[in-house]
């Protein structure tokens, strides 16, 4: 089995020439290390193999290995993030690359203002139109930034994408290309600057990064095929509500 600084190696090589063809500096792209269903010994080795950035899917998993894990790395959520999950999330990430909707901008802003968090995030847009893909459309984007530059917590970073599954990395191209372009205009239009472009995963990173993506999430090519694991479900009981979930606030049982 090989290590995983030398699966590194190979990757920040892979990186590093994407960066060329494109003109840009290798240190524009950080690896988002996406530990899903793997246990916190891999989030362990991945800080210890210089990779300061962890992403997780669910809230759950990562109340589930966090507190076993070092300290150090940031936790990113990539995944679907429900609107009853939010205080529970809010605990545990400092950056949420899933939002999909002003409603839930709404929802982090408001219980972050609680909670006294200063949230960092990116707004998730669907840009292949893949009904099997969360993510708001591309036309309802200003709309979008708008609300969030206009928030009291919350803090817009840039654009999150999910390009279609291919065998051909190539076809994802004009997907990545996209979100860029309305990464870009939307700057003109706001006078803002959103540095941040999260797209690229195993299958297509460097694609991704020729692009302009700066932060690619990577797990299968560092860490193998994920475990059939079964994480922890938490269940936040003060939001229950709006949800119809029961249970207590630090309720865990097994999937």
């Amino acid at each position: 089995m090989r290590e995983l600084k030398d699966i590194l190696a190979e990757v920040q090589a892979n990186i590093a020439n994407a960066c060329a063809k494109a003109h840009r500096d290798p240190s524009e792209v950080e690896i988002v290390a996406v530990t899903k269903t793997h246990g916190p010994e891999v989030v362990r080795e991945a800080w210890e193999n210089g990779l300061s950035i962890v992403g997780e899917n669910k809230v759950q998993e990562a109340a589930w290995k966090k507190p076993e894990s070092v300290s150090g790395p940031e936790w990113h959520l990539i995944g679907h993030l429900q609107r009853n999950k939010v205080r529970h999330a809010l605990g545990l990430f400092e950056c949420f690359h899933s939002v999909d909707s002003v409603a839930l901008l709404d929802r982090i802003d408001s219980i972050a203002d609680e909670l006294g968090a200063r949230p960092r995030v990116l707004l998730e847009v669907n840009v292949s139109g893949e009904r099997s893909k969360s993510g708001m459309r591309p036309q309802d984007v200003d709309a979008a930034v708008e609300r969030a530059l206009s928030l009291k917590r919350v803090t817009l970073e840039g654009f999150m994408t999910m390009a279609p599954f291919t065998p051909k990395p190539e076809e994802t191209r004009p997907h990545f290309a996209r979100l860029r372009e309305l990464r870009d205009s939307a700057e003109k239009r706001f006078g803002v600057v959103l540095p941040r472009l999260s797209m690229g995963m195993t299958n297509d990173y460097t694609v991704a990064i020729e692009e302009g993506a700066t932060w690619v999430r990577l797990g299968t090519v560092l860490f193998g095929e994920r475990p059939k694991a079964k994480p922890a479900r938490l269940v936040d009981a003060s939001d229950a509500g709006e949800s119809g979930e029961g249970g207590g606030l630090y309720d865990r049982v097994l999937d």
